[in-house]
């Protein structure tokens, strides 16, 4: 007779002891949770004049989870939804004007964002097999906290004028947007607190459809079912290098994910299936979905907020979420929904989005204790913040390599300055995973 549990009362490994129904119901919870942040890239990508399609990127995080699960053994319970820590490229690639991205429209640029994000997919493929030879604490010292720290606050940063952008077509309902937020992370409880930016959306949707400000025409058009919109990758030296050096900041957040749902779960993911295999799963899920038209997959964060509030620690749960997002994938009415909201909406949304961003990598230096009075730490940070947002101001470095022309964003400048220096300068005394809160805090899916 199979035992019932009392959910969120005591720790359960096995969801099939509380019933098919049960098991169903919770899973529609993961897919709450991921749901805002995972659609609200793509809008995000659109507003910086990429087409990057909601339906092929919900396919391809609920195609990206069940691949991570193969690949860590079906042992983690982690969901992979879009990663914030690519804005900042897809937004760069968009203001390429440079060589032959001088003539380019929004839709022919996307491809080769996307070959960017298949490169730094195949980074994370590296860095497993780095971690698997030689261990993950020597492979860090070349990434402590002075250089991602750092270099999450830039991604912030640098996308900042595109949120007041967005905003600013209509500030009340951008402010109602931003308050709905506020207010479920401060004060909500429960699942409340954990999907602020879906109750964002939602509420200030609601909000505009009383006020009128929605305009369902292209809701009418579409179909019920229909196919996703698949773009095939195209690569080239200088998207690559926008997007490549953003996987120093994506891999701390993975590990930062990881370090979260081990301590949540009260099982060590790290050391057993280990990060080789997290960092394998998350890097073949990004460059599957790079390659076909979706963005950068990451582990979620709000997913290890609802293991936390349901105590529910099966992975099984979390593929459901992910078959649930597979199914939503095939519906370009749903698309087209999704799209009808108000570009105010979004600039609120991404408002408090990015901040957060910058906020999250102030909390990466602070919780893993950089000492700040030390000159290499002051000089490496201070290069990279000068780097980051002086050359984005400037269009970046682009210079010419076999006839090709090569453009060096701010964000790509400041990371390798950020590394290098980290290398050369004497006194690097960071060691991984001495401190699991500071490893935990570059987790951009946090909120």
């Amino acid at each position: 007779m199979k035992k019932k549990h009392n959910l969120g009362n005591e720790a359960v490994y096995d969801a099939r002891t509380l019933g098919l129904p049960r098991m169903l119901v919770l899973g529609l919870q993961h897919l709450f949770a991921m749901f805002g942040a995972t659609v609200l890239v793509p809008i995000l990508v659109q507003s910086y004049g990429l087409p990057l399609s909601i339906q092929t990127t919900l396919l391809f995080a609920g195609l990206g989870t069940l691949l991570f699960h193969v690949c860590t053994k079906f042992k983690v319970p982690a969901f992979l939804g879009s990663s914030f820590a690519f804005l900042g490229g897809f937004e760069a690639v968009s203001k390429l004007d440079a060589g032959k991205f001088a003539t380019m429209t929004g839709e022919e640029k996307l491809p080769y964002a996307l070959g960017g994000i298949v490169i730094a997919g195949g980074l994370y493929l590296v860095l497993a097999l780095l971690f698997k030879l030689v261990g993950p604490q020597k492979v860090m010292r070349f990434f402590p906290p002075i250089v991602t720290g750092p270099i999450i606050i830039l991604i912030g940063l640098n996308l900042s004028g595109t949120a007041i952008t967005n905003a600013s077509t209509c500030w009340w309902l951008a402010l109602v947007a931003i308050a709905i937020i506020i207010v479920a992370n401060i004060w909500g409880k429960g699942m409340v607190k954990i999907i602020p930016i879906l109750l964002g959306v939602v509420g200030s949707y609601i909000v505009a459809l009383i006020a009128g400000q929605v305009d369902f025409t292209e809701v009418g058009k579409a179909d019920f079912v229909g196919l996703q919109q698949f773009v095939i990758a195209k690569f080239d030296l200088t998207s690559i290098l926008v997007m490549a050096p953003i996987a120093i900041a994506a891999m701390m957040e993975h590990i930062g994910d990881m370090s979260a749902i081990s301590s949540t779960t009260g099982t060590n993911f790290i050391a057993d299936p280990g990060l080789h295999r997290t960092l394998l799963g998350d890097g073949l899920a990004t460059a599957v979905a790079g390659m076909f038209g979706g963005p950068a997959n990451t582990t979620y964060g709000e997913n290890t907020g609802v293991l936390a509030l349901s105590r529910v620690y099966d992975p099984r749960v979390i593929r459901l979420a992910a078959l649930y997002a597979i199914i939503l994938s095939f519906s370009p009415k749903f698309d087209a929904l999704v799209n009808s909201i108000p570009t105010a909406i979004v600039g609120g949304v991404s408002f408090v989005l990015y901040g957060m961003i910058s906020a999250v990598g102030v909390r990466n230096v602070v919780e893993n204790k950089v000492d700040l009075t030390k000159s290499r730490n002051l000089i490496i940070a201070a290069v990279i913040f000068v780097s980051g947002l002086g050359f984005s101001s400037t269009g970046g470095i682009t210079f010419t390599v076999g006839g090709a022309d090569i453009t060096l964003t701010g964000l790509a400048i400041a990371a390798l300055c950020g590394v290098i220096l980290n290398a050369i300068l004497p006194g690097n005394d960071y060691k991984f995973g001495v401190d699991p809160q500071g490893d935990k805090s570059a987790d951009l899916g946090s909120y």
